[in-house]
């Protein structure tokens, strides 16, 4: 033990050695990587290193370390605000709240929330392409024609290829107005891909080659895309991440906590019912 260590401070140490090996068996029991495991927690790699090998120096205050470690055992599936409990504190800091050095938005770094920017932007302006679009999309198939038009008197040019002797003027103008059959519908997106998400994960997806959304998603969120020709997909916990194409099945796109990226409509040697094809890892 160190000279010049308070007692507490080697009671600390002696805690952090024997719960970080305790984080550091069952990460590996439950086949995590570091990386796994901090995009689960929002820690930041550095940090998780330093527990499991028991580095308190490189570690911030005590109250802080009991919050990382709650949060490493809840995402292993431990109780952890009991084994963050074990961690001795001073009984004056025991109840103080973790600041916001603690919070997942600390541990971002600005590259995180240089993409995070990034896809909210590409969004915003999705979103107002997509109102654009919609607002000035002419409507034709089911818009009734107005009563007076029936009334009134034929113009030339209107009446002269539907006139006939012996017809009164009503008639005239009915046989004149276009029937509603054989006008087109407005064509609507072959490509059409619905994202549900039962994990957090981190995504990118890109809309006829364009990036249309790229950051962090988190469980419960859904969303939908539709495109002219394709839709691709990539995902950084696959497993989490359920996709129905074109009103399809919903599907996972690949395992949990793997990195894959998926293309639609799938490629014409694959079967075109399915959901996962293209698959491509990082």
């Amino acid at each position: 033990m160190s000279k010049g260590l308070s007692p507490l401070e080697q009671e600390q140490i002696l805690k952090l050695e024997e719960l970080g090996y305790e984080l550091h068996q069952l990460r590996e029991q439950q086949m995590l990587s570091i990386d796994q495991v901090s995009a689960r927690t929002m820690i930041q790699p550095r940090v998780i290193r330093a527990i499991e090998s028991g580095n308190f120096k490189e570690l911030p205050e005590g109250v802080y370390i009991r919050g990382f470690l709650r949060r490493y055992a809840d995402a292993l599936g431990l109780d952890g605000h009991a084994l963050a409990n074990e961690f001795p504190l001073e009984p004056q800091n025991a109840e103080i709240q973790p600041s916001w050095q603690e919070t997942p938005e600390a541990q971002l770094r600005p590259l995180h929330l240089y993409f995070a920017y990034l896809g909210l932007i590409a969004a915003a302006i999705a979103g107002l392409s997509y109102v654009w679009s919609r607002s000035t999309t002419p409507i034709t198939a089911n818009q009734p024609s107005p009563v007076p038009s029936l009334i009134a008197s034929p113009s030339p040019t209107a009446a002269s290829p539907a006139a006939q002797p012996g017809q009164s003027p009503t008639t005239q103008a009915i046989a004149a107005s276009p029937s509603p059959s054989p006008s087109p519908a407005v064509p609507a997106k072959p490509v059409r891909v619905e994202i549900t998400l039962r994990e957090q994960s981190w995504l990118r997806v890109t809309v006829d080659g364009r990036t249309d959304f790229e950051g962090m998603m988190q469980a419960g969120t859904q969303r939908s895309w539709a495109a002219d020709r394709e839709v691709r997909i990539r995902a950084g916990n696959a497993g989490g991440v359920l996709v129905s194409y074109n009103e399809q099945e919903a599907k996972p796109i690949g395992q949990p906590g793997a990195v894959q990226s998926v293309v639609f409509p799938p490629p014409p040697e694959q079967d075109s019912t399915q959901a996962s094809a293209n698959a491509q890892t990082n």
